[in-house]
């Protein structure tokens, strides 16, 4: 790809309990593509140095992408791609930065909505999910939604990995950090998005075929009440598509590329 017309940048932003360490295979990919690819470590998340009790809320944690929006020239237009709770954080620059977006792929994760009560349909998604060996925080006993938590190796073994390489599955547990809960009605607020900004951004979802943590019927149903310009789907892909199925990721990341 030697037109620089043709060169788009991508700014990849990870899942819970994940870093920018988890595009590795993906960045690689892009670039010999000759795009720029920029992974960014989430507040808290990855070898950023904050700590998880010095965020205060959502926006917190997704600072480093909103600074990295801000500092971008005018001309200097991205294509956004969320994995996972990665969704919810374009989601918010989305909002703020419309102008400077190409256009949102939200990959195995939730789409935020002007006309969607987020916070309830990811209390719902929480409490259907069985968290197994990880390791969660409440604020008191009676609290049933956590505070936070850090997925355990089984869980990872057969909710997020259990199709990708072992070796990247050890690398995740080497890695991995906690994440904070956002379920409060704080979050809702945070999220509140409008069809101006938000709306103005085209929207393209990936959907995961083999994706054990989202079944199928809550998938299926969410996705009804949030449209989005297109739906793709890779086959044989896990949760964590970027290391089940990096070259069909990035062929798809292509296509969008060449398409917007």
């Amino acid at each position: 790809m030697e037109n620089s017309e043709q060169q788009k940048h991508f700014v990849l932003v990870h899942g819970a309990c994940h870093g920018a360490w988890c595009w590795y295979k993906v960045v690689t990919l892009l670039r010999s593509k000759g795009h720029r690819v920029t992974a960014l470590d989430m507040a808290a998340a990855g070898v950023h140095p904050k700590r998880l009790e010095e965020l205060a809320s959502f926006s917190d944690y997704c600072n480093p992408l909103l600074e990295f929006m801000a500092a971008l020239m005018l001309d200097d237009r991205v294509i956004l791609v969320g994995h996972s709770l990665g969704g919810f954080c374009i989601s918010l620059a989305m909002e703020r930065y419309p102008q400077k977006i190409e256009v949102a792929v939200f990959i195995s994760s939730f789409v935020p909505s002007p006309d969607t009560d987020m916070l309830a349909i990811r209390q719902e998604y929480h409490k259907q999910l069985d968290y197994m060996d990880s390791q969660l925080t409440f604020a008191n006993e009676a609290d049933k939604l956590p505070m936070s938590l850090l997925f355990g190796p089984k869980f990872l073994s057969s909710q997020f990995y259990q199709l990708s390489p072992p070796e990247d599955l050890a690398l995740a547990n080497l890695l991995m950090r906690p994440a904070i809960f956002y379920h409060r009605p704080e979050f809702q607020k945070e999220m509140a998005i409008s069809k101006e900004n938000y709306g103005s951004v085209p929207r393209v979802y990936l959907i995961c075929e083999n994706e054990n943590r989202i079944k199928q019927g809550f998938q299926k149903r969410v996705m009804e009440n949030i449209p989005c310009d297109e739906v793709k789907m890779i086959s044989g892909a896990d949760h964590m598509v970027m290391f089940s199925k990096p070259r069909e990721l990035c062929s798809f990341l292509q296509e969008i590329a060449e398409k917007y």
